[in-house]
């Protein structure tokens, strides 16, 4: 082929060496050394993209729910149909399965290129990316071979054109030659110690060498140096010589610190209504500190968590001066400032119920967030008039009293109609919250809460005045499909009934874990276990919206919500403590289906502590999930083990996300 650089011979015959600057400039100009001597460009990338297209259809368990099943696609000039052929010679079954699922011309054989220049174009790309699977599966000795109408692809791309005859004849012929292991390893530093132990790298002699062993050493060296605060290292030779004879790959790496750097001066471009010191204060990047990669990924993290941004870059500039200074720019993209949303829930015993909101993002260009929620529920259930409403105005503003400090406030009015009670409540809200670590979080503040409601004891008003706080612990890998982790929370509010003269304390703490059977993560246990208590003179005293009572979705499955507890002349009350535990068998069927089994049980009691001779309520069911890229769709059936009065034969809830 012409203008291909040649490979370099080694001192032995059978020996290649390949000895350019760096591998990844290897990989995208791409000489590697095969069968034969021939050097072949070769072309490697990774590319993780989403892509937001207009919505055209809605498809759910594999069924169009509406819309076209086919989507538009621009036309392609003059194109030109093909059929390709793939032989891999000698190879196993995951050989050829990856060798065909790497080849542009059989994976985009029915999307046709744009004429013979664009199929010999096609061809050329797809040599390249045959070639870098083989390498990937330790094959530096193979050939693949492409002819188009039976012509090799060096005589097409030379000649410019392709006999007549349609759809093209594709044949696409790879020999792989033998695996190589992996001989003698060198690995070396400049600048900063490294471990010179190849193994701690991820290389050993003897082992197979695929391609991706290497690049992932290079990597880890890379990385480590970067945390020791160089942000220039790189891997500055590298020697890879492949011996036919023993088929062995001889490797030597060679890593560069560079200079020690410290953060600079941190400058913003992009914003439109954001102020730029605001940025920077919640960014926190330590001005004059050693560089590490960590204080860089934290920045991100919080400039994501203001949810103003639809893109966040952070570029590390070039080093200035004897101390290493490097300036920091951060490139950002603001999101439209208005959003309007809706959702909605069923359960066979809850009915209906739907939301919506609209906020404004950004109000006063410093992340602060205004909200308007609405919601009803219990439709189908009840009456119009005893259905449940709410309506809820919020206001937030981040980086009060420093880039980890949030206010938040809210007015809501609502009313619940559960069996129990009826309620028609006002509440105002105010909290600081903390973020104390990225697993640790805290609020407090103040609440003014109003009620009227009606129940078994007859109609009461209630005036509370309370400071409410909250501590949360949260080192879950996924929110809503967790396999790993916990997540425990701490609830207190010591409060006061103005109308009644009433002094109360609420508390509750949650806690729930996740393990995962297997390496895949396909078989999950997940736990909960969740305890409250309300000191109070009386269970009358308390606010029946307030009081603790199990029973329904997010509790004890299978029974009506809210419908557990304490009970006089039949009708649940509540009770003045509360005792929660459930637990799931998760398994994930598919890449989109999963099946869980759950048990669910609890008790609420009229006491402030539990009373232990109470047996407990006990829910048992199955369920469906559909793993959608925001979430698991979730399905449950239950069954009360003992109903009470109210309580169904069976229950069915629907909703977003596992349970717990």
């Amino acid at each position: 082929m012409k203008g291909l650089p040649s490979c370099k011979t080694g001192t032995k015959p059978g020996m290649h060496r390949i000895a350019l600057n760096t591998l990844a400039a290897r990989l995208a100009a791409g000489v590697f050394c095969v069968g034969g001597g021939l050097a072949l460009p070769l072309s490697v990338s990774l590319v993780l993209a989403a892509t937001v297209l207009p919505a055209r259809s809605f498809e759910l368990f594999g069924l169009k729910l509406w819309g076209s099943s086919e989507e538009a696609v621009d036309p392609v000039p003059d194109p030109l149909p093909y059929e390709p052929e793939i032989s891999v010679s000698e190879g196993d079954e995951e050989l050829t399965k990856s060798v065909t699922e790497a080849s542009l011309l059989i994976q985009q054989k029915d999307k046709p290129p744009s004429g013979e220049a664009g199929l010999i174009a096609r061809a050329l790309s797809d040599r390249e990316r045959l070639i870098a699977q083989l390498y990937a599966d330790a094959r530096y000795g193979g050939t693949v071979e492409i002819k188009l109408a039976r012509i090799p692809l060096e005589t097409a791309l030379e000649q410019g054109n392709l006999p007549d005859g349609r759809p093209v004849k594709v044949m696409i012929l790879v020999n792989p030659g033998p695996v190589f292991t992996f001989g003698s390893i060198s690995i070396s530093s400049q600048g900063s110690d490294l471990s010179s132990d190849p193994a701690f790298w991820g290389l050993s002699a003897g082992e197979t060498a695929q391609s991706g062993k290497i690049l992932s050493a290079e990597n880890k060296m890379v990385t480590v140096l970067r945390g020791r605060g160089y942000p220039k290292a790189r891997i500055a030779e590298r020697r890879i010589t492949a011996d036919h004879a023993t088929k062995t790959l001889e490797v030597a790496l060679i890593a560069e610190a560079g200079p020690q750097a410290r953060f600079g001066p941190v400058s913003v471009k992009g914003t439109e209504i954001t102020k730029p010191d605001f940025i920077v204060q919640q960014a926190m990047l330590p001005v004059g500190d050693i560089y590490t990669p960590e204080d860089i990924a934290r920045a991100r993290k919080r400039l994501n968590e203001l949810g103003i941004f639809s893109s966040i870059r952070i570029v590390e500039g070039d080093l200035e001066g004897p101390d290493g200074t490097m300036p920091i720019t951060i490139e950002v993209s603001e999101r439209k400032r208005h959003v309007i949303g809706a959702g909605a829930s069923w359960s066979s015993i809850e009915g209906f119920g739907v939301e919506a909101y609209w906020r404004r993002r950004n109000l006063f260009g410093r992340g602060e967030l205004l909200s308007l929620e609405g919601s009803v529920g219990r439709i189908g259930t009840e009456s119009y008039d005893n259905q449940e409403y709410s309506a809820k105005i919020a206001f937030e503003k981040p980086g009060v009293f420093g880039p980890l400090t949030n206010f938040t406030t809210s007015l809501e009015a609502k009313q619940e109609n559960p069996d129990a009670y009826l309620s028609r409540s006002i509440a105002y809200e105010a909290f600081l919250s903390r973020k104390f670590s990225d697993t640790l979080n805290g609020r407090a503040g103040g609440e003014i809460y109003f009620a009227n409601e009606d129940d078994a004891f007859g109609n009461e008003k209630y005036l509370l005045v309370g400071l409410p706080a909250q501590l949360t612990f949260d080192n879950r890998d996924d929110k809503l499909n967790p396999s790993k982790g916990y997540f425990a929370s701490v609830f207190a509010e010591p409060a006061y009934d103005m109308l009644n003269s009433n002094a109360i304390g609420f508390a509750k703490g949650t806690v729930s874990t996740y393990y995962a059977l297997d390496e895949a993560k396909r078989f999950i246990l997940a736990g909960k276990v969740s305890a409250g208590s309300i000191l109070a003179p009386s269970i009358e005293s308390v606010p029946a919206s307030r009081r603790l009572i199990a029973g329904g979705g997010g509790s004890i499955r299978g029974y009506a919500y809210r419908n557990v507890g304490p009970r006089l002349n039949g009708e649940v009350v509540g009770g003045r403590s509360i005792i929660e535990l459930s637990g799931e068998v998760r398994v994930q069927i598919t890449e989109t289906i999963g099946a869980v089994g759950f048990v669910d049980a609890g008790n609420a009691y009229e006491d402030s502590i539990p009373d232990f001779s109470e047996e407990l309520k006990v829910g048992v069911g199955a369920g469906l999930r559909y793993f959608t890229p925001i979430g698991p769709l979730r399905i449950d059936a239950a069954i009360p083990l003992e109903p009470g009065p109210g309580d169904p034969d069976f229950a069915l809830y629907v909703g977003l996300s596992q349970a717990f």
